[in-house]
């Protein structure tokens, strides 16, 4: 699991927690917010496998961290979240934050809970709703009229205080969401237009290449930067090398603490670059990136999103495409974003096929998958976790598979074999593998056996 970060990327533990426990100094208490993964969250597989999905990066922000302002400028109190089991351990250590303590809940209720959907797209537009939202005092909700999702909801202390009178056996989270939409609907637009859902995995690109501007513009306003040149701006330790091109007509350019560009670089904005990562020379940064902490990058890049401690470290194409962590694209590896026919891209999830209404539209790529040299992946497929690549890949890719159709293979690639090439990245990156780490790994290949079930492997 990759360390929890803060808004500027920086891992958990040398910087401000972004949750609390599920005790908080309830004398102080004025709000809750309770982020809960829904029955819909497994629609984001596979880039919600190995995090919560409010820790997908879009546009450079998770949704974590707008919560965690909420926090630390007053509007709540603390954060707890309900998650699917297997995350709750990663979460706590990871995020510090805790389930709701339900006895907590109703005995020191305060001013109440904003209850926040996990797949919430994390714009900036968003945080501003959820500030406002927060500071009602009747209660409200959000819902989706097409499917009746609860996206948030304002819940005062005297409805939460109906909760303790349901049945035992109903579980806190659907206890909540019913609350929740049993409350009026919010009567501001302003709040209600703008927050929306994760529907599927390639709704994280479109949102991304939509909120790019508004989310750097907010950075440059809200961050201590150093306007370095016109539409540059940088944190200490930035290194810039020689001959670089630089075009911020589209955009500007963000780089945090010790990044590292090499010579003969090629850098358009909107950009976003996370600590500590390096593009290496004669990379080619371009139309709206984001990059997350810990990441080396070399190549070309487009209106692409890369979770930290990921590596795509030699030359060949990534466009609009969704890197989870800990992956390795080799020498030459490619992904086709436009179709040869320049129409709309449909894209499978499981037996679904989805019109993406998109044109331009990569991969999906899940946590600690890797590619051969001169991987060539065609245009909207969906690549689990674990897996690995070689040749062509036309079809979309289960997890935990060596993925080989060009050679006539497809074989399996068991959890203890992900479990010591675990722990060989996390020592070249100098992180500890804990044992949540090896179980997260084991957890993720029982998950996923649905993916691989009728799929052609030989051993």
């Amino acid at each position: 699991m990759t360390p929890a970060t803060d808004g500027l990327n920086c891992p958990t533990g040398k910087t401000r927690t972004l949750g609390s426990p599920s005790t908080p100094p309830f004398d102080s208490v004025s709000m809750q917010i309770i982020c809960f993964e829904d029955t819909h969250v497994d629609r984001l597989s596979p880039i919600v496998h190995a995090r919560p999905a409010y820790a997908i990066t879009c546009a450079s922000h998770r949704l974590i961290d707008w919560l965690g302002r909420l926090v630390s400028g007053g509007e709540a109190d603390s954060i707890s979240a309900i998650v699917r089991d297997y995350l709750i351990t990663l979460q706590q250590l990871d995020f510090e934050i805790t389930p709701p303590g339900e006895e907590d809940l109703f005995a020191k209720p305060g001013s109440g809970i904003l209850l926040v959907n996990a797949r919430l797209v994390p714009t900036v537009a968003a945080f501003e709703a959820m500030k406002k939202l927060a500071a009602r005092t009747t209660s409200a909700v959000i819902a989706n009229a097409e499917d009746g999702d609860l996206l948030a909801a304002r819940i005062t202390a005297a409805d939460l205080a109906d909760l303790q009178t349901r049945p035992p056996t109903e579980p806190l989270l659907n206890a909540l969401c019913s609350c929740g939409l049993r409350q009026p609907a919010v009567d501001d637009a302003a709040i209600s237009g703008a927050l929306k859902l994760f529907r599927w995995p390639h709704d994280v690109v479109w949102n991304h290449m939509a909120e790019m501007s508004a989310a750097m513009q907010w950075r440059i306003e809200h961050g201590d930067y150093e306007q370095r040149e016109d539409g540059v701006f940088v944190k200490p330790g930035v290194k810039i090398g020689k001959y670089e091109s630089i075009h911020t007509g589209d955009g500007p350019i963000l780089l945090e603490d010790d990044v590292s560009i090499g010579p003969f670089c090629f850098l358009e904005g909107p950009l976003h670059v996370g600590r500590g990562t390096r593009l290496l020379e004669h990379s080619s940064i371009k139309d709206g990136v984001s990059l997350g902490h810990t990441v080396k990058i070399g190549g070309e890049v487009e209106a692409s999103v890369i979770e930290p401690f990921t590596n795509k470290q030699h030359h060949g194409f990534l466009g609009h495409s969704y890197l989870g962590s800990w992956i390795n694209l080799g020498a030459g590896t490619c992904n086709s974003d436009l179709k040869n026919t320049y129409g709309k891209i449909n894209i499978e999830y499981g037996d679904q096929k989805i019109a993406t209404e998109m044109q331009f539209l990569g991969c999906i790529m899940g946590d600690y998958s890797k590619s051969a040299i001169n991987t060539g992946i065609f245009t909207g497929k969906v690549i689990g976790v674990c897996s690995m690549l070689y040749g062509f890949v036309t079809a979309n890719v289960p997890s935990y598979v060596n993925y080989a159709r060009l050679f006539g293979q497809t074989s399996l690639l068991p959890a203890d074999v992900m479990i010591s090439t675990q722990q060989r990245m996390f020592a070249r990156r100098k992180v500890a593998q804990r044992d949540c780490d090896k179980q997260l790994i084991r957890d993720m290949y029982q998950r996923t056996e649905y993916e691989r079930d009728g799929e052609p492997l030989g051993f």
